[in-house]
C-alpha cells in the first residue's frame, strides 16, 4: 500500500540578520565568558567534591558500576553458558594462534588466561572476548623471529641443530617485553584521552590490514601443513621469500603431516558449514575445534604418529602456572616501533567490535577506558609470559549469540582455559602441530572473503578502494609494522588530497524558497542578478587557501590580479591625458598671447623669440611620445580584460567610476573613432568633450570578450562548510576583500560558526573597512542585503521568489 508523504509549512517574517545584529539578538558571550581561562581550567580539574570523585573512581573501575545491580537470576545462566562455549574456543585458539606467534602452545593459553581476568574489572564492552587474535599473534611473531633467529641458537653448525628450548625461551623474553611495551603505550593515550587515534583507521583499512595479515598467517602455517622448514625471512618482501621459498621444498614435503593437515581442513570446514546450516536450530554452536583437537590428539597418541611416522607434536605442556617475571627491558628499544603498531592495530580492532555490541544492545563503551584496559591487561598478562591481546571476533560473536549478557562471561571462559592448564593440559601433548595449522587455516576463511570489498568498494567509492589496495600491498610487501605506517599515511595523505582538492560550486535560488544550491547540478535554480555566492565544500585552511582564491575567481569571472594592473594602468593613462591636455591648453595660451603681441606690432618690425619656439617644439615632441607609449601599451597587453573610463568626472577625493569586461583577444581590442561603433557588439562608457579626448575612446569586440561582467556587483561567500579558520585563511579572506574592492565589488561572508567567528576575531580579520556587517547569519539574509544595498540603484530589481524588502516570508 503506497502512503502519500505530506510535507508541514512553515513562515517566518524577520529582519536581515548580519553578525552584528545577530550577536545583539542573542547576547552571545565574549571569547572569555565561553572559553575560560588555562589557571581556571586547572582550578577546575583538580577541585576535588564528593560526586566528582565517584564519578572518576566508578569510570577508572567500571566493575563497580554494573557489578552491584548485576541480577544472578538474570544473568547468571546466560553468562555462565556463553562463558563455557567461549572457554572451549580458547583451547584450540590459543594453542594455534601460540603457533602464528612463533611460541609454545602453553603460552597462548596463558594469554587466554590472564589478560580476560584483567579485562573483567577495566573494560566497559560487556561482549567482547579478549585472548588471542590471529593478527596480533602474526605480529608478535615477526618480532620474535627477527630477533631470535633459528640461527643464532645452532647447537653444531654441522648439522644445523637449533636448540629449541633455548630459544623458545628467549623469544618468550622478547613477546613479553614487546607485549608490556605496547601495554604502557595504550595505557598512556588512554590517560591523555587519545582513544580518538583509532578512529585514523578507516573500516576500508582495517579490513585490508586483516586481510593481508591473513595472508602472512597463512604462509607462516605453510611449514607445518607440508611439513617443510623453509628459510626464515624478516624485513620487506619477507613474504615473498618465504613463499619462494616453501615452494622449493614443496618436492619435499612431508606426506604424513600433509595427510593429517589435509583430514583436518576437510574436516573442519565439512564441520563448520553443518554447524552454520544448524546455528537456528542449536541452543549452543557445536566445538568444532575442541572436536578435532581431541581426536587428533587421540588419533595421534594411539596411532604413534610422532614415532612411527616424524609428524610433530606440540609435545611438553607443563602443569600449572608460571610465576610472574620482570620483562627485559633493555629490549624495548628495538621493539619500540613494533610495539606501537601492536597497541594501535589491537585497540582498532577491540574498540570497533565494541561499539557494534553497544549500538546493538544499547549501551556505551568509552573509547579512553577502552584503551586503558587494554593497556593493562597487555602490561599484567607481559608479566606472566602473555604476548599481546585484543578481542577476537569469532569468540565476541560466539559470546553474544550464546546469551551472555555482562562481563562475568569473560570470567567463565577463564575459569575453563584455567582447568586445563591446571589439570589437561598433558593430555595434550601429542597433539600435531599440523591440526593446529589446520585450524588457523580454517579459522581465516572469514578474512579471505573480504576480498568481496574491493567490488564493493569499486562500485562505491574509487578512494576508499584506493585505500584498501594500498593497505592490502604494502602490508603485504613492507611487512606488518611497515605496511600499517605506510597505510595510514597514505589514508591521510587521501584527506589531505580531498581538503586541497574540493568541489567549488556558484549557488542559484531555488524559486519559492530560501534555499540556494549548486547551479550546476541543479536545473531550476536561478543565478540572482548582480550577485555571484561562492561555496566550497571543505574548509579553507592554509592548504587550499591559494585554491580557494583561484577558484573564486574562475566561477565569479574576475582575473582580479591583471583587472587591477589594468585598472591602474588606465589610471596612469587618464593622468597622463590630462597632463597633455594642459599642456595644450598652455600652447594655446600662448599662441593667443603671440597673436596679441603680432597684432599690436604690425605695425613695428617682427620679433623672433628662440625660448618660445624651443618651447613649443618640445611639447609637440612629449605628446606625439605619449601618444606613441599608449599605442603601444594596448598592442602589448597579455589578455583581453579591457577597462572603460565613464562619463563621471573624477570626485574630490581623485577617484571615478569604473566599469570593466572580462575575457577577450588582445588583437581584438583596438582604439577607434566614436562614428565607428555599432549597436549589438560594440559598446562606449564616456567619452570627453572639450577635447580631442573624445577621439581615443575604447572599442571592443562583444563577441570575443563572450559577457560583460560590470553585472556582478557582489559576492557572497558562503563558509557554512568551515569548522575553522587559519591565519592564513584570515589573510586570504583579507586580500579577498580589498582586491575586490579595488574593482567596486562587495565581498560579504556567510554561515560563519561561532567558533569561525572567534578565530577572525583573533585574528584581527575586521578592521574600520571589514565588520561584522560584513558577516551574515545565512546566504538569504546576505542576498537579500545586496540587492536592497546595490541591486536597486544600479540593476533590475530582483526578489528571490519573494516580494519582500528587509524581511523573509516563507
Amino acid at each position: 500500500m503506497n502512503s502519500i508523504r505530506r510535507y508541514g509549512k512553515y513562515k517566518v517574517e524577520r529582519g536581515v540578520l548580519d553578525e552584528q545584529r545577530l550577536e545583539e539578538l542573542t547576547q552571545r558571550k565574549s571569547y572569555s565568558e565561553a572559553h575560560p581561562s588555562l589557571t581556571e581550567r586547572l582550578k577546575n580539574s583538580l577541585r576535588c567534591t564528593v560526586p566528582k570523585l565517584k564519578r572518576s573512581v566508578v569510570s577508572s573501575l567500571p566493575i563497580l558500576y554494573w557489578l552491584p545491580k548485576y541480577s544472578v537470576w538474570d544473568y547468571g545462566m546466560p553468562d555462565l553458558i556463553s562463558g563455557i562455549s567461549v572457554g572451549i574456543m580458547h583451547l584450540p585458539q590459543g594453542m594455534a594462534y601460540a603457533l602464528l606467534a612463533s611460541l609454545p602452545p602453553v603460552f597462548g593459553l596463558y594469554t587466554s588466561l590472564y589478560p580476560a581476568l584483567i579485562y573483567f574489572f577495566f573494560g566497559t564492552s560487556r561482549h567482547i572476548s579478549i585472548g588471542t587474535f590471529a593478527v596480533l599473534s602474526i605480529m608478535v611473531g615477526s618480532v620474535t623471529e627477527r630477533l631470535v633467529p633459528d640461527d643464532a641458537f645452532l647447537k653444531n653448525n654441522l648439522t644445523a641443530e637449533v636448540d629449541i628450548t633455548a630459544r623458545d625461551s628467549y623469544r618468550v623474553q622478547v613477546a613479553a617485553a614487546t607485549t608490556v611495551l605496547a601495554g604502557l603505550i595504550q595505557m598512556i593515550l588512554g590517560l591523555v584521552k587519545f582513544g580518538f587515534v583509532g578512529t585514523y583507521l578507516s573500516e576500508p583499512l582495517v579490513r585490508a590490514y586483516t586481510t593481508a595479515a591473513a595472508a602472512h598467517a597463512v604462509v607462516a602455517q605453510l611449514k607445518y601443513i607440508f611439513g617443510v622448514s623453509p628459510t626464515r625471512f624478516s624485513g620487506p618482501l619477507s613474504l615473498v621469500y618465504t613463499l619462494k621459498d616453501v615452494c622449493f621444498l614443496l618436492p619435499k614435503t612431508h606426506l604424513p603431516t600433509l595427510v593429517v593437515s589435509a583430514v583436518s581442513i576437510v574436516f573442519l570446514i565439512a564441520a563448520k558449514e553443518l554447524n552454520s546450516f544448524l546455528s537456528p536450530k542449536l541452543p549452543v554452536p557445536i566445538p568444532v575445534e575442541l572436536i578435532t583437537i581431541v581426536a587428533g590428539t587421540l588419533i595421534s597418541n594411539f596411532a604413534h604418529l610422532n614415532s612411527n611416522y616424524t609428524v610433530p607434536v606440540v609435545g611438553e605442556i607443563p602443569s600449572g602456572l608460571s610465576p610472574p617475571g620482570v620483562p627485559d627491558v633493555s629490549i624495548f628499544g628495538e621493539v619500540i616501533s613494533d610495539a606501537f603498531a601492536l597497541a594501535i592495530v589491537g585497540y582498532a580492532i577491540s574498540i570497533s567490535l565494541g561499539k557494534t555490541f553497544a549500538l546493538k544492545h544499547g549501551y556505551k563503551v568509552d573509547s579512553n577506558q577502552e584503551l586503558v584496559a587494554l593497556g593493562l591487561s597487555n602490561v599484567v598478562g607481559g608479566f606472566f609470559q602473555c604476548y599481546a591481546v585484543c578481542s577476537s571476533m569469532s569468540r565476541s560473536l560466539i559470546q553474544e549469540t550464546t546469551g551472555g549478557k555482562t562481563q562475568m562471561a569473560g570470567v567463565a571462559s577463564a575459569i575453563i582455559v584455567l582447568v586445563t592448564i591446571l589439570k589437561l593440559g598433558s593430555l595434550f601433548q601429542e597433539l600435531p602441530k599440523a591440526v593446529l595449522a589446520a585450524i588457523v587455516f580454517v579459522n581465516l576463511k572469514g578474512m579471505f572473503k573480504q576480498y568481496a570489498d574491493i567490488v564493493t568498494l569499486w562500485r562505491s567509492s574509487k578512494i576508499d578502494l584506493v585505500v584498501w589496495l594500498v593497505t592490502w600491498v604494502s602490508t603485504l610487501l613492507f611487512n606488518l609494522d611497515m605496511g600499517l605506517a605506510a597505510a595510514i599515511s597514505f589514508a591521510l595523505l587521501t584527506v589531505i588530497i580531498r581538503t586541497q582538492l574540493p568541489t567549488y560550486s556558484v549557488l542559484g535560488n531555488v524559486p519559492g524558497t530560501e534555499l540556494y544550491v549548486d547551479i550546476e547540478t541543479h536545473r531550476e535554480a536561478r543565478q540572482v542578478p548582480g550577485v555571484t555566492i561562492f561555496r566550497s565544500s571543505a574548509t579553507v585552511y592554509f592548504a587550499n587557501a591559494d585554491l580557494y582564491l583561484e577558484a573564486l575567481k574562475e566561477k565569479s569571472g574576475l582575473d582580479i590580479s591583471k583587472m587591477i594592473i589594468y585598472k591602474r594602468r588606465q589610471e596612469a593613462k587618464q593622468k597622463r591625458r590630462e597632463k597633455r591636455a594642459e599642456r595644450r591648453a598652455k600652447r594655446q595660451a600662448k599662441r593667443e598671447r603671440r597673436a596679441q603681441r603680432a597684432a599690436a606690432q604690425l605695425s613695428g618690425p617682427p620679433v623672433f623669440s628662440v625660448e618660445e619656439e624651443a618651447g613649443d617644439w618640445m611639447d609637440t615632441c612629449m605628446d606625439r611620445n605619449v601618444t606613441d607609449k599608449e599605442e603601444q601599451g594596448w598592442t602589448e597587453r597579455e589578455n583581453g580584460t579591457v577597462f572603460v573610463i565613464p562619463t563621471t568626472p573624477r570626485t574630490p577625493d581623485g577617484h571615478s567610476r569604473w566599469e570593466y569586461l572580462k575575457g577577450g583577444d588582445p588583437e581584438s581590442t583596438s582604439i577607434g573613432w566614436m562614428s565607428e561603433l555599432q549597436d549589438g557588439d560594440t559598446t562606449t562608457l564616456g567619452s570627453s568633450s572639450e577635447d580631442t579626448l573624445s577621439h581615443d575612446l575604447e572599442r571592443v569586440s562583444l563577441g570575443s570578450l563572450g559577457k560583460w561582467t560590470w553585472d556582478i556587483h557582489s559576492i557572497i561567500l558562503d563558509l557554512s562548510t568551515a569548522n575553522f579558520i587559519d591565519t592564513v585563511a584570515i589573510k586570504t579572506m583579507k586580500n579577498i576583500f580589498q582586491d575586490f574592492s579595488e574593482i567596486d565589488v562587495d565581498i560579504y561572508m556567510t554561515g560563519c560558526q561561532v567558533s569561525v567567528v572567534e578565530q577572525l576575531e583573533l585574528g584581527n580579520f575586521f578592521s574600520e573597512s571589514i565588520t561584522k556587517r560584513n558577516l551574515f547569519a545565512s546566504v538569504h539574509d546576505a542576498v537579500l542585503y545586496c540587492l536592497d544595498h546595490r541591486g536597486a540603484s544600479s540593476f533590475p530589481r530582483y526578489e528571490p521568489s519573494m516580494a519582500i524588502e528587509g524581511s523573509t516570508k516563507l
